[in-house]
């Protein structure tokens, strides 16, 4: 039976992050990909114009309605936006345990703010607990210990004290900062997983196909290490081919190989 991957996340209406990302995503690693949708945006490749939130009681019943019916074998948390909507996922997915790979989505691209300043501590102490694996950019893991944002920030030190919030494992990984590196802690091992640093003007979605394709490879039964360099590589192959012609900021990047297609 074809493996199956949930993405709860917002919504990007110019289909470079979020719900959108994921699903091409899933798609392009052969999983069937479902969605429970906890936020819509207004969104492009300049920036976000406008955030609505699901009702709770919505998310909670999209989630029943996959779950029941469907099943998952893994699934991934983006943007979740404020602490009820946080809640209701994680008194979701305490009932019902899966493999899973929080985003601590704070920031888009463009830097608008996409969580509420009183859910990120609802996101650390209700969520983290329940993951797999957390998957902070430099940006995000310097904000989740309490410290400026520092190019030069030590990756291990990182991961650690965000493992010490309460995650199984950590992935800082490596689009930001001096040193291109994917950084893996299991509470065992620092592995450090190289990642190129590729020049592009679309890497609009970059972070959630990590994450998505890092749901997906455990969803397919990888171990952890196999799906961090896998979710590596695809999200490299990712914004390698992105489609910076698309819009006028910063275009999404292509995980399904459209430009690729079209040369055919």
């Amino acid at each position: 039976m074809v493996a199956r991957c949930l993405t709860i996340a917002g919504s990007d209406s110019g289909g470079g992050a979020g719900i959108q990302a994921d699903l091409k995503a899933f798609a392009r690693l052969g999983c069937h990909g479902m969605s429970a949708i906890v936020a819509l945006t207004a969104q492009n490749t300049v920036g976000v114009t406008g955030i609505t939130e699901a009702p709770p009681a919505f998310v909670e019943a999209e989630l029943d309605a996959v779950f029941t019916d469907i099943g998952v074998d893994a699934a991934k948390t983006g943007m979740l936006f404020s602490a009820d909507i946080i809640e209701t996922v994680a008194a979701f997915l305490e009932r019902n345990r899966v493999p899973l790979v929080v985003d601590p989505v704070l920031l888009a691209s463009s830097g608008a703010t996409l969580i509420q300043p009183d859910a990120v501590r609802a996101l650390v102490t209700r969520l983290f607990p329940l993951a797999t694996v957390i998957t902070p950019n430099l940006p995000e893991a310097c904000a989740l210990v309490g410290r400026p944002y520092d190019e030069q920030a030590d990756r291990q030190e990182l991961a650690t004290a965000i493992r010490e919030l309460g995650a199984a494992a950590v992935v800082v990984t490596g689009g930001h900062g001096a040193t291109p590196v994917d950084w893996l802690y299991d509470g065992d091992r620092h592995i450090e997983i190289e990642v190129e640093r590729i020049e592009s003007g679309a890497t609009h979605g970059a972070g959630c196909t990590h994450s998505a394709a890092l749901a997906a490879c455990l969803a397919l039964g990888d171990s952890l290490e196999t799906a961090a360099r896998r979710a590596a590589a695809v999200a490299g192959d990712a914004v390698r081919s992105g489609l910076s012609g698309l819009g006028n900021g910063e275009g999404p990047v292509d995980v399904i190989g459209l430009a690729a297609q079209r040369s055919r």
